[in-house]
């Protein structure tokens, strides 16, 4: 079994602390991506995971053993690095195989699970090539083969993906998904693209300055972030924000913002509150102007094909609409907007914590 524990965890380097006692456990078999910005701590927790960096205090395990002292080559993982670390020099079975031989395994053996981890990547053809004949998305994947010929209870990955063009990138996204897929590996993913982490993670984890903000299932974020930094985080093209205020009424409470306003049967926010509206790109939509919740300025329109991205302006602030194809065509320099309200969210201005309400 491959659980992994982490208890009260955190990392030091002199006198600046940069992990803050971080819990967390992860689920035998779970695929589990670790998502925030530079700086913010993921590839040192996945280091210290690995092995590759001390931890300061704390406990790790991975499935019963306590794991704080023990070197990298007795935790029983595999790391796929950014950069490949391939042998130039060796051809693709060799570097599959060369931990193995490493380890002393027998050439006979060496070859059945390298013929078999080229066979599951689709690497059959390039078994005697060397890596600079090799694309990056095929360097990869002999990245992956390399790991998964060790069978470890573990996977880590450090951003692989991020030296990939965005074609190359999504299709190593399925390569992934197809590869955890069939082997189950307990795996831990570390990445700034929070497009990657919602389409291949069981769960996401978002740090902040060596926190856990937020962990759960892809869409219980994106559909319910417990704070602004998340919801931002989380979605593309990231969340529009709005500034208003709280007013309390017997009737309810009503947000107050410039070019609007939002009744609510309830919000616990007192009146006057300085209060964040959030709204998704895609939540919002074109109507007819007697039904609109506020008017923007159109901007710049920018045509994906299926959809179209109206950069507009409402009193001076900037926002993203997302809007079909064949609705962009017909569209002015006016646009209504109207939104449902089960989409909205609110943040406390000073905290950024979510807001609960009723819709």
């Amino acid at each position: 079994m491959a659980q992994i524990s982490l208890d009260k965890i955190f990392k030091r380097y002199g006198a600046v602390q940069t992990i803050h006692g971080v819990d967390l456990d992860i689920g035998d078999g779970e695929f589990v991506a670790f998502v925030g910005p530079s700086g913010c701590g993921k590839s040192t927790m996945l280091r210290m995971i690995a092995g590759l960096e001390e931890i300061s205090g704390g406990r790790l395990t991975i499935g019963d053993k306590l794991v704080n002292d023990i070197e990298p080559k007795g935790r029983d993982v595999a790391m796929v690095f950014q950069d490949y670390a391939l042998y130039p020099h060796m051809t693709v079975a060799q570097n599959i195989g060369f931990g193995l031989k490493m380890r002393g395994e027998a050439p006979a053996t060496i070859a059945e699970k390298v013929a078999e981890a080229a066979r599951i990547l689709q690497l059959e053809e390039l078994l005697d090539r060397r890596p600079g004949q090799l694309s990056g998305g095929q360097r990869q994947r002999v990245a992956m083969g390399r790991a998964i010929v060790r069978k470890p209870k573990v996977f880590l990955f450090d951003e692989p993906l991020s030296n990939l063009d965005a074609k190359l990138r999504v299709e190593m996204r399925t390569q992934i998904k197809r590869l955890h897929r069939m082997l189950r590996t307990t795996t831990i993913y570390v990445t700034h693209d929070q497009v990657e982490a919602m389409t291949l993670a069981d769960r996401v984890v978002v740090l902040r300055k060596g926190e856990i903000i937020q962990h759960g299932k892809p869409l219980d974020l994106y559909e319910r972030p417990n704070c602004r930094f998340v919801a931002e985080f989380i979605g593309s093209p990231q969340m529009n924000i709005l500034s208003g205020r709280a007013v309390s009424s017997d009737r309810g409470a009503t947000v107050e913002f410039d070019g609007g306003a939002i009744t609510l049967p309830r919000l616990d926010a007192p009146s006057g509150a300085a209060i964040e509206i959030g709204l998704r790109p895609e939540h919002l939509q074109p109507c007819p102007k007697d039904q609109a919740d506020f008017i923007v300025d159109v901007d710049v329109l920018e045509e994906l094909g299926s959809d179209t991205l109206a950069i507009c302006f409402l009193n001076g602030r900037e926002l993203t609409v997302r809007i079909p194809a064949e609705e962009s065509r017909n569209t002015g320099t006016r646009l209504p907007l109207r939104f449902d309200r089960k989409h909205l969210h609110l943040f406390d201005s000073a905290s950024g914590a979510r807001l609960d309400f009723a819709a």
